[in-house]
């Protein structure tokens, strides 16, 4: 405990007698002083023991003394030392009723209590306070890393640094959702608060805010985690009052710690990277047996299960990356990433937590986009398009990942975040064909008949559209089109005349239909 006025009192060899404000001597005392100036104020900063003879000052007058005990009073010291058998035989008691009136303490100082025996007792008590603090905090470094070594690791950690800080404490990882907390309870209040967590990540690590919790209930820590640019993680401390010392060296040991357990090392991360590039890459040119010996335990089990393939490519990758990062952590679930630029390739297990993770990935992100669409802003590019696989052996890797592609680019044309190869049969091959060059070979084929149709010698783009839809049924075709059959015939010889294409041929009916249908108003 750091000095008070109350261990200064019971001091044996400092002999002080209290004089007023003896319901206050528990109050820290941060340094003792000594001040013969009429106003001492500017010179002090608060949590100050002054000591004075009153050798400017005339104590014993009611108006004087009052002003000079108000001042000490506002300026935040906490007691006042007055020397007798100096200027003053005895402590006037004009002096102590300006203290009992503005709740100063005052203590008696004998004359053979020299004023430096006082600063000594108090500089002795803070030196013992920060040594037991020290010790206190190097103890808890000590317990914490044996925490950290433990089988459930940040859990263990955090019970441990929670104990500690006779508080709570939580672990947040690299996506801001809560993966630990010490005591049980804490959960909940850490889950609160998220969006002071996600704010904090946005900044470079490492990074400290402190946040107010229910109405105000505890003060709370986050500090980031982590040695490079962004965030691994966060530690979220929750305490009744601000850190002491003992208690700063703890949260610093398990800020190390965590940082540690949350973020390898680079070179580690580099080998592991180029490892799932070389598995991949192997994978997709049908070595797969070469693949399995190389993936080794590291990414085996993944490859000896079905698993799917998911590519997805554009701004917003990292943000997806994350989400499958999380989730596999959390699951214990084997999955193989490569991220090259822009692009993210991914092998996850079928319908573990990874694969629902990213569901709920693209979900949350086409929410995004129609929100913003409502607001008549945001940038779709933002967000990037990804497909998904059928599931398949290591064997069918390479067939998988074309499946992904295609996937990919069908959700680019729907503008949808997320297609699984189930889902590109559905709907209409039509979106497919919209692109301006599917537009300008549709032009081209049907430009001889529209500038034919211009001069006004007869509709055979609509007789054609017509004859097609009705699969070359002549009658059924002129009812639609209010002509005779003959007629209908005729046009259609014109349309062959003007092509150069037989319409017996059914490749040359389906271009043309596709071509209609690309190219309908």
């Amino acid at each position: 405990m750091p000095a008070t006025l109350a261990s200064l009192v019971h001091h044996s060899a400092l002999k002080l007698v209290v004089r007023a404000g003896e319901d206050r001597l528990d109050t820290p005392v941060r340094w003792a002083h000594v001040s013969e100036l009429a106003d001492p104020v500017p010179w002090m900063e608060g949590d100050e023991l002054l000591l004075t003879t009153a050798m400017k000052i005339d104590a014993a007058d009611p108006e004087t003394i009052r002003g000079y005990v108000r001042r000490l009073a506002t300026a935040g010291v906490v007691g006042l030392g007055f020397a007798v058998g100096v200027n003053y035989d005895e402590v006037p008691q004009a002096l102590i009723d300006a203290a009992e009136a503005e709740g100063l303490p005052l203590l008696e100082v004998p004359r053979r209590t020299p004023f430096i025996a006082i600063s000594k007792a108090v500089s002795a008590a803070m030196a013992a306070d920060q040594y037991r603090a020290v010790t206190a905090g190097f103890e808890a470094q000590r317990e914490l890393t044996r925490a950290a070594l433990a089988a459930d690791g940040p859990a263990a950690l955090l019970s441990r640094l929670a104990a500690h800080l006779d508080g709570w404490a939580a672990l947040y990882d690299a996506s801001g959702a809560v993966v630990a907390a010490a005591p049980d309870w804490a959960a909940r209040r850490a889950a609160r608060l998220t969006d002071a967590v996600a704010r904090l990540r946005e900044r470079p690590a490492p990074a400290t805010a402190v946040v107010g919790s229910e109405q105000g209930a505890d003060r709370v820590e986050l500090q980031s985690l982590g040695s490079g640019r962004r965030a691994r993680g966060v530690l979220a401390v929750g305490t009744g009052a601000p850190l002491g010392t003992a208690e700063r060296y703890a949260v610093q040991a398990a800020i190390a710690l965590l940082t540690l357990t949350t973020e390898r090392s680079r070179t580690l991360q580099d080998a592991e990277a180029r490892l799932a590039a070389a598995v991949l890459r192997m994978l997709l040119a049908g070595e797969a047996e070469h693949a399995r010996a190389v993936a080794g335990e590291l990414y085996g089990t993944l490859l000896d299960e079905p698993f799917r393939v998911l590519v997805a490519d554009g701004d917003g990758t990292g943000e997806l990356a994350d989400a499958v990062e999380t989730a596999a952590s959390r699951a214990a679930e084997p999955v193989l990433a490569v991220a090259e630029d822009e692009r993210l390739t991914v092998l996850l297990p079928d319908g573990g937590a990874t694969a629902a993770a990213c569901a709920a990935w693209a979900r949350t992100a086409e929410g995004r986009l129609a929100a913003a669409a409502e607001r008549g802003g945001g940038d779709a590019t933002a967000v990037p398009a990804a497909g998904l696989s059928a599931p398949t052996g290591r064997a069918g890797a390479g067939a998988a990942h074309h499946q992904a592609e295609q996937a990919l680019s069908v959700a680019r044309r729907r503008g949808r975040v997320l297609v699984g190869h189930e889902d590109v049969a559905t709907g209409s091959v039509l979106p497919l064909l919209a692109d301006d060059a599917v537009r300008a070979f549709a032009d081209g084929l049907l430009r001889s008949l529209r500038e034919h149709d211009a001069t006004g010698r007869g509709d055979l783009v609509a007789s054609l559209r017509a004859w097609l839809a009705r699969h070359g049924q002549w009658d059924a075709a002129a009812a639609d089109l209010g002509v005779h059959r003959h007629t209908l015939r005729y046009r259609m010889r014109r349309v062959e005349e003007i092509l150069g294409r037989s319409l017996d041929d059914p490749d040359v009916r389906m271009e043309l239909w596709l071509a209609l249908k690309t190219t309908s108003d």
